[in-house]
């Protein structure tokens, strides 16, 4: 060998490329360099052949099972008489690595006889991986865009529907406090418990559209859980055994219901899922450090929720948030609705993320990440008497049926009341009675002027007069909104007499 044929050969081994050259037509290996045997973990084997690749290189396809003979690079570039590259080649090697491999074959002639085959061997996993996250990632915004469009109509709906219920619920309390008869009280307790019912669901709606939770506390989410465990061992089927991983002290901040509902949906849908029987998991756990996409590193409460059924398609998981969808057909279709869309919801207005995946050795895991919280209290309020007070309240509301069962319930409280259908009406009102009023109650969705414009001139007209919020529609850019106005007292329709009645007696007790 000469001094160029030994300086060609080390150049061709250390190319960054693997080299791999063989005989045609049989496919007698001939050469391979340096870099060759680094990508596919081992030498190359001079006993192989044409149709007998696969099973010594660990040559796979996408699928994981053995690439077929007859569409290596080798048979295919034979076969076309011209450069082929081939990119659905996954090397299962020794060590246990994976490496996808974008293989070009071209054929080497001798007039028109081929001789030989040479391949380059090419590791392209990062360059898959990051083409599967961006995917990933595009797929994602194009179902938190569906969703987001959805939930804008499901809050509107929400909002509508809430204004609805407060009358109804205004009304059945304001007959409730002045009924005797004893069974008429009850009926009229049933019906505020149905409207207290219809406004849960008004409230899956607004979680559905990620709107924030009403009452924000601070809880231990593995108590929550285990109260879920405890509940489904004894209401699903014998056949469903039900495991839980604790971690206490996985503290959390946000609206303990809702996230409570969370935990029972996915429950209900695993237990659909193993129509006959199976084991479902729940296993919480707090981490530190890197979360899914978009979620930026911290400290995250993990709940997992897997479940021995069949699993969802990879094809379908982009679509099972969506409400209404479905794997399963006919009469297996039970449990479908707004259940892990509301789910998904909820999770994205806490601050976290839902996924689906694979468990093992079969069925789905649901996967939520939650930003975990310090320690635990509880600020909402308990449910008392009627509160009586005395003065001048503005109210101010574009739904006229709501407006006057609201009136009425001020006058019995001991209010004197004015009433303006816009915020624009408000303000005018305000300047005529300036001086007078003893508290605002404020819708904050109207038109003409909304309700934080209005508030915005009152302030500045006389900033004593304390204000209450109103809205049927809690947003988070309505959130931000009132918190930079300085606006604390919020009432989220619909709402009961002994709520608004507390609300008034103490806004004018303690002023703004």
């Amino acid at each position: 060998m000469t001094t160029d044929d030994v300086l060609l050969s080390g150049v061709i081994d250390q190319l960054p490329l693997g080299v791999w050259i063989a005989r045609a037509p049989g496919g007698e290996l001939l050469f391979a360099n340096q870099v060759f045997r680094e990508i596919l973990g081992i030498e190359a084997r001079g006993d192989v052949a044409v149709g007998g690749y696969s099973e010594p290189y660990g040559i796979m396809g996408l699928d994981g099972k053995p690439y077929p003979e007859a569409r290596m690079p080798f048979v295919r570039a034979l076969e076309a008489r011209a450069t082929v590259t081939v990119e659905d080649i996954v090397i299962h090697r020794h060590d246990g690595r994976r490496v996808n491999i974008r293989a070009t074959a071209r054929p080497i002639f001798d007039g028109d006889v081929i001789t030989h085959i040479v391949i380059a061997f090419a590791d392209y996993t990062a360059e898959r991986e990051a083409c599967a996250r961006q995917r990933e990632a595009e797929e994602r915004a194009r179902q938190d865009e569906r969703l987001q469009a959805i939930g804008t109509l499901a809050a509107g709906v929400a909002h509508d529907f809430n204004n609805v219920l407060a009358q109804i619920r205004i009304l059945a309390s304001m007959l409730r406090v002045r009924e005797q008869d004893a069974s008429r009280v009850e009926d009229l307790v049933r019906i505020e418990q149905a409207t207290d019912s219809a406004a849960a669901l008004t409230r899956s709606l607004l979680a559905f559209g990620r709107h924030p939770a009403g009452n924000v506390v601070r809880f231990d989410l593995d108590a929550v859980v285990a109260g879920v465990v405890d509940l489904v061992r004894r209401t699903f089927e014998r056949h469903i055994t039900i495991e839980h991983r604790r971690e206490p002290g996985a503290f959390v901040a946000g609206d303990q219901n809702q996230l409570e509902q969370v935990i029972l949906n996915l429950a209900v849908n695993a237990r659909d899922a193993m129509a006959h029987g199976g084991t479902l998991t729940f296993a919480v756990r707090t981490i530190e450090g890197a979360a899914p996409p978009p979620l930026r590193p911290g400290r995250w409460v993990v709940v997992e929720a897997s479940d021995t059924g069949a699993g969802v398609p990879p094809e379908l998981r982009p679509r099972v948030f969506e409400p209404y969808f479905s794997t399963k057909q006919g009469r297996e279709a039970r449990g479908t609705g707004l259940g892990l869309a509301t789910a998904y919801g909820v999770v994205q207005a806490h601050g976290g993320v839902i996924e689906v995946g694979d468990a093992e050795p079969s069925g789905a895991r649901f996967t939520v990440y939650l930003p975990a919280a310090s320690a635990a209290s509880d600020r909402r309020a308990a449910r008392g008497e009627l509160v009586r007070g005395r003065g001048k309240v503005l109210l101010v509301d574009d739904e006229l049926p709501l407006r006057r069962a609201l009136r009425r319930a001020l006058e019995h409280m001991g209010y004197e009341t004015i009433e303006a259908g816009d915020g624009a009406a408000a303000v005018e009102a305000f300047r005529a009675h300036r001086g007078e009023l003893a508290a605002v109650v404020l819708d904050h969705v109207m038109p003409v002027m909304t309700g934080g414009d209005a508030y915005k001139i009152m302030r500045e007209l006389d900033p004593s007069v304390p204000v209450i919020m109103t809205s049927g529609r809690l947003e988070e850019a309505l959130e931000h909104e009132l918190r930079d106005l300085g606006i604390e007292r919020v009432m989220h329709k619909p709402f009961d007499l002994e709520e608004l009645s507390r609300a008034l007696r103490q806004a004018i007790t303690h002023g703004p």
